[in-house]
Order: structure tokens, then C-alpha cells, then sequence
């Protein structure tokens, strides 16, 4: 059994998902972790990028996303502090009792430096937490960190561990999945008004063309249908691909508001970066965990699942290019049946291997590694 632990977390943001999926798991990953009994402090840069951008979608929208998050997680501890001087005095304070620092990959270069110069003196472990592909597309931006002054390095994927490992000559790694947070995202009884959703950002051109295949090439192709995006940082030109394909774009998504979404919706699509289908296969979204657990019936674009997370064609159905993703979506429209063997399929697997419960576990075993 594993000590009461006092745990740290710096992320980009806890209570800002604008384009920040990391915090979905990491909000539920804490609070599992405060659900064992540890004493977890939560610590957020302000203003960050993400809130920023989500006060840009109108006070009303930011407002009930801030209400809703602190309303869903009254126990996370979240404190603030500020990239300037008064962060060293600050850190110092705040780690001077820790016993592990987990530090997530989006966390500033000099505030993660300030924090490492504090390990030796305060005694404290240090992990860094990598949800990214920058590690194998941008190496350079991850050698800007001190990386060999942590005690480890979590990352989600066994393919970006290997890079840290044989790459970056980091001595302790650790596959380290995202999950659901089922205490959030289940099941729901729910009248439908969408036939398909896919739930995700545009941005960065990372997924253009699969976007175009596989989502907008069938909807064009099933007018009939309702077929809805949620997502941000979608270019007036490619809010205009989804118009002229009968796609209904409704914009900003609160997370916490996802579960009732996919509960209203028929069936739901994975679309994942092209870097997670091709060099950096085995890593699934984050919306990937969250469909399934609330029941949602899920098809995929090209993805190969290297570390067996799910039941391939059992859990969720993959499509090999634009015209069979518009065969499976028609297939499961019309197949009640096979929706819900999906559906069932899929809850099981994450009700028995992916919750965020799962990975608090997971992480405790890490700790007591490093003897904590």
C-alpha cells in the first residue's frame, strides 16, 4: 500500500480545455488521486494561452466554462502563480514538503528550470509528463528542457517513450496512457439530433486532409443526414469545406459538456493527427477515450492500434479510406444492432482497462518505484 504522497501538478491549464485536451485527463487524474487519499496541489501559469483564447469565444462561454469546472471538480486544489521573478519564492513555498512533482510537457521551459533547481535541496522526485508529438517532430523545442534532472518521463505513448529512451538517453521512462474520466463521462439516456459527430480542433493543418477525406468527402455524400463538428480554431476556409458539405459547425465544445453531446448522437468519428497514424502509431486521441465511455458507437479513420489498447472491428470500426468510411457510417445508421454491440463493446473496455482510475494506480506504482 502506498504512502499517503504529497503530489505537485503543473499544467498549461486546469481550468481552461480550449484547445487544451491534456486537461481532460489530467482533471480526472487528480481527482482519482485525491479520491485514494493523497494531498494533491493542482498549479496553473495565469493568464494562460488556453484561457485566454477561451475569453475570446464571449464572456457568457467563458463564464459557464469556468462555473461548470469549478462546480465538477470541487476538490482540486488549483493555485496560480506568475512567469516572473516572484515564481522562484513562490515554488519554494509551495514544494517545500512535496514528494513528487509531476510536470507537464506545456509547462514553460524556465519555470520547469526553476523547478528542477529546487529538487536537490527540497528532496522532492520530479516526472515529466508528455501528452504531445513534439518529440518526434519538433526534438529540438524538448531539448530546450533539462531533461536528465528529472527522475523519469511519463509519456502517452510506447512509441514516444522509446524516443526519450533511445533517443533523448533518458535512463527511467514509462508508457503512461491518457484515459476517460468515467466519473464525467458515461452513458446517458438522451433524445438523438445529430446522425454523426466528430468532436475536435482544426488547427495547425495536422489533419487537413484526413478531415477532408473522411469527414467531409462522405457528408458531402449524405446530405440526408445530420452531421455535426464541434472544435475551434477552424480557418474561414475550412468552415466553408463544412458548409458546402451540409456539415453543421457549432464551434467551442466545453469538455464537460461532451458527454450529453455524444449522448445525443447516433454515432461518433476519430479522426486522429496524421502523426499518431503513421510514425507515432498505437496513440489514440483523448476524444477516442471519452466516446467510448459514454457509449457512443466510434469510427475511425486509418489507425493502428500497435499496443492493443481495444478490440479492433469489436470496440470501434475502422475505415480504410474516404469511400468505406461513408459505407460504415450508412452500415451503422441503418444497423441498430451492430451499433449497440459496438457501444457495449467499446464501454467494456474502457470500464476495464482506461479510466483515470486506472492510471492513478498506475502512476502510484511509479512513485513507489522511485522509492516514494
Amino acid at each position: 500500500m502506498t504512502a499517503r504522497l504529497k503530489l505537485r501538478m503543473f499544467a498549461h491549464s486546469w481550468i481552461s480545455d480550449w484547445n487544451h485536451g491534456n486537461a481532460h485527463f489530467l482533471r480526472g487524474l487528480a481527482s482519482e488521486l485525491i479520491r485514494l487519499g493523497h494531498d494533491v496541489r493542482c498549479y496553473e501559469e495565469t493568464p494562460s494561452w488556453s484561457m485566454l483564447n477561451l475569453m475570446k469565444e464571449g464572456s457568457e462561454k467563458a463564464v459557464d466554462a469556468v462555473r461548470l469546472f469549478w462546480e465538477s471538480f470541487p476538490s482540486l486544489d488549483v493555485r496560480f502563480f506568475s512567469n516572473d521573478q516572484s515564481f522562484s519564492r513562490f515554488a519554494a513555498e509551495e514544494l517545500r514538503e512535496a514528494d513528487v512533482v509531476l510536470i507537464h510537457e506545456w509547462t514553460a521551459p524556465e519555470v520547469v528550470s526553476t523547478i528542477l533547481s529546487l529538487k536537490s535541496k527540497l528532496g522532492f522526485c520530479a516526472l515529466f509528463h508528455d501528452t504531445h508529438h513534439r518529440a518526434y517532430t519538433c526534438p529540438q523545442e524538448i531539448m530546450r528542457l533539462p531533461l536528465h534532472q528529472f527522475d523519469g518521463v511519463l509519456a502517452f505513448g510506447e512509441a514516444i517513450r522509446r524516443i526519450y529512451a533511445e533517443g533523448f538517453g533518458i535512463r527511467r521512462t514509462w508508457t503512461f496512457q491518457e484515459a476517460a474520466d468515467t466519473q464525467k463521462f458515461c452513458p446517458l439516456r438522451m433524445e438523438k439530433d445529430t446522425d454523426v459527430l466528430w468532436v475536435g480542433n482544426w488547427g495547425d493543418e495536422e489533419r487537413t486532409r484526413e478531415l477532408e477525406e473522411f469527414l467531409i468527402g462522405p457528408a458531402s455524400a449524405m446530405r440526408d443526414r445530420n452531421i455535426a463538428v464541434h472544435g475551434v480554431r477552424y480557418p474561414a476556409e475550412a468552415r466553408r469545406k463544412l458548409s458546402q458539405a451540409g456539415i453543421e459547425y457549432r464551434g467551442y465544445l466545453c469538455n464537460l459538456k461532451a458527454p450529453t453531446t455524444y449522448a445525443k448522437a447516433v454515432l461518433a468519428l476519430h479522426v486522429p493527427r496524421r502523426y499518431y497514424s503513421n510514425g507515432l502509431s498505437g496513440v489514440p486521441t483523448i476524444r477516442m477515450f471519452e466516446s467510448l465511455a459514454c457509449g457512443t458507437p466510434l469510427v475511425c479513420s486509418p489507425w493502428t492500434d500497435k499496443e492493443e489498447l481495444f478490440r479492433a472491428g469489436e470496440d470501434y470500426v475502422c475505415a480504410a479510406d474516404g469511400r468505406a468510411m461513408e459505407a460504415e457510417i450508412r452500415n451503422l445508421l441503418r444497423d441498430d444492432l451492430a451499433r449497440q454491440q459496438l457501444a457495449s463493446n467499446g464501454l467494456e473496455t474502457i470500464q476495464r482497462r482506461h479510466t483515470c482510475a486506472h492510471r492513478a494506480v498506475e502512476l502510484l506504482d511509479i512513485c513507489e518505484e522511485l522509492g516514494r
